[in-house]
């Protein structure tokens, strides 16, 4: 929908600007979203009401209200007393109702099949309505698996965790008709490094009390919170409620919000546990293996936001050329803008078939399905994260002087596009990752292996370079390789993957600029690709 305003002006006539949008489509606007939505086995019936619904005049509106007016923090009551609460713009409320509405957080629980792939989906939705509120959405939805080691913990908060409702009013749990969860685990000496971490957990009776510190806690306001503590048995797993039952507030106190680059209409916090009660999750000693599967299911939605952030730069850039003309000519009509939008395109069609293959992974029900998951979102975690910057960059460039300009999304998709690189382990952390895997998760390797080789025959440039990947490194790489080594084999499966879901004008254009290497250094520096084909998917 579009709508003009008045362009008779005193002293001029207002021309060459395209109508603005009030309002979007993102199912119905979205060829390479439908095609990979079916390929992965989501509700698409799901996904096209979504799809309405994130993009109306009203949710755009309120996505944007929440960025003016960021969190804030209120740590005192006017009469001295603690609070340590925060304080939200209402569109920021009407963003997380929708998210909880269509089942951002329930549907992969609710046992329904391709529930994983839906729900990657609507996060792809939300990276282009409003990144930040991502956050509360995908820890509340990640902290289910995690919650299965305690069956007590598990039958008391996943049905609220999984309930579709939002209810933002501070209370304990069992007044709430839904709750959020988040995570509170890297500490200032360790970051990444969780062992390191110096808060400890003393038993209280059967729970424990926890003192200490947490450096990053997004979403500070959630109903409760995975995080790591020493334990007398080592470094352990706990769920430390927001409010008591008893109906006082928990000791956990919000010492300041974090002035971030971006991811804005979300609050970071920086926080203390002053013998904060807490329920101990899994055993003694065993926290990063309890916290893990929350940690796996985070990346998948780090992993295909990305390619909803460089969707909805392509988008906004697409709509720019289409409606404005240089030099005598559409901007759209040119064909070196042809070469830079369709070139971009590829990177973000890519980034939406990993992560959509991945999804379709963790819907799966056999030992291979949760192998090749464990290694592949990792891969495109990596490889997406790192071409999203680059993107966002060159599509706000397609727009001029008015990319730079904040009344368009692009300065906020730019801000955005290192987030989710940085979020649950940054490009070193996950290379490593993938290394560690690959030698100590055999069934993983061969996973991958057999996705990789189910393609061969259909590309003599993509079996070449799989060789080639091969002979280069037969086993795990030295780690001084291991940013080289994620990059080569997450392009091999993006290509794969490509292959498998895409019309040949894509994957042929990924495999000539990704894999076969006919290409310049920059974003459009390429040649012998069907640009039309692929900018038509746009």
């Amino acid at each position: 929908m579009t709508v003009s305003g008045h362009g008779a002006l005193n002293t001029h006539e207002v021309a060459n600007q395209p109508q603005p949008r009030l309002s979007r489509n993102f199912w119905a606007e979205d060829q390479p979203l439908r095609e990979q939505a079916a390929h992965a086995g989501a509700d698409t019936s799901v996904l096209a009401q979504a799809g309405h619904d994130y993009g109306t005049e009203q949710m755009l509106h309120a996505a944007e209200e929440a960025r003016r007016d960021p969190p804030r923090l209120i740590s005192f009551g006017r009469d001295g007393r603690r609070l340590d609460e925060v304080h939200f713009n209402a569109g920021y409320h009407a963003v997380m109702a929708l998210g909880a509405k269509s089942g951002y957080a329930a549907l992969p629980w609710e046992g329904a099949a391709g529930g994983h792939a839906t729900h990657a989906a609507l996060t792809y939705y939300m990276a282009q309505l409003e990144p930040g509120i991502s956050c509360p959405l995908t820890m509340t939805y990640a902290a289910v698996p995690a919650l299965q080691n305690d069956t007590d913990l598990a039958a008391l908060w996943t049905p609220k965790l999984t309930a579709r409702d939002y209810d933002p009013h501070i209370a304990p749990l069992s007044q709430k008709s839904s709750a959020t969860m988040g995570m509170a685990m890297t500490e200032k000496q360790g970051g990444s490094d969780v062992r390191a971490n110096a808060t400890r957990a003393v038993r209280d009776g059967s729970d424990y009390r926890l003192i200490g510190h947490k450096w990053f806690c997004s979403a500070p306001m959630c109903d409760g919170f995975l995080t790591l503590a020493q334990a007398p048995g080592g470094l352990t797993c706990f769920v430390v409620p927001r409010w008591l039952e008893d109906g006082s507030r928990n000791t956990m106190h919000v010492l300041r919000l974090k002035e971030k680059l971006g991811n804005r209409a979300n609050a970071s916090s920086e926080i203390e546990y002053d013998y904060a009660l807490a329920h101990r999750l899994g055993e003694e000693g065993q926290g990063v293996k309890t916290i893990i599967e929350m940690v796996h299911h985070t990346r998948l939605d780090t992993a295909i936001a990305p390619a909803g952030l460089m969707r909805a730069a392509l988008s906004e850039a697409k709509w720019w050329v289409a409606g404005r003309s240089a030099f005598q000519r559409r901007l759209i009509d040119q064909p070196l803008m042809q070469s830079v939008m369709a070139d971009l395109a590829l990177d973000q069609e890519a980034a939406l078939a990993l992560a959509m293959g991945c999804a379709h992974a963790f819907d799966g029900q056999t030992d291979e399905d949760r192998a090749f998951a464990r290694i592949a979102v990792a891969l495109a975690k990596y490889l997406s994260n790192k071409r999203a910057p680059g993107v966002i960059y060159e599509a706000m460039e397609c727009l001029g002087g008015m990319g730079y300009i904040e009344e368009t999304p692009m300065p906020m998709l730019y801000r955005e596009a290192p987030l989710n690189s940085i979020w649950e382990g940054s490009g070193n952390v996950i290379c490593l990752d993938i290394l560690r895997t690959l030698a100590r998760a055999p069934a993983s390797a061969e996973a991958l292996m057999a996705r990789l080789q189910r393609v061969l025959g259909q590309d003599a440039r993509y079996d070449a370079a799989l060789q080639a990947h091969s002979e280069r490194w037969p086993g795990v790489p030295p780690e001084a390789e291991a940013r080289w080594f994620t990059e080569s084999l997450a392009t091999l499966l993006a290509a794969s993957m490509l292959l498998e879901t895409a019309p040949n004008a894509v994957a042929d254009g990924y495999i000539t600029t990704r894999i076969a290497g006919q290409r310049g250094a920059t974003a459009g520096a390429v040649s012998g690709i069907d640009c039309a084909a692929i900018m038509a998917r746009i």
